[in-house]
């Protein structure tokens, strides 16, 4: 489990999580444990310590 540390940094990656772009919209999607998709990154960029597909 990654762990906030206060710094701007997580410490350690986020486990049975992944990322994958839409090529539509050019934003990331995290996808949870299951393979189904949990949310969008509306602010763009990728999510921080979640490993890309």
């Amino acid at each position: 489990m990654a762990k906030n540390t206060g710094k701007s940094f997580r410490s350690g990656p986020v486990k049975s999580r992944s990322q994958v772009e839409n090529p539509k919209t050019g934003l990331y999607t995290k996808r949870g444990p299951d393979g189904r998709f949990q949310s969008v990154k509306k602010s763009g960029g990728k999510y921080k310590g979640v490993r890309r597909e």
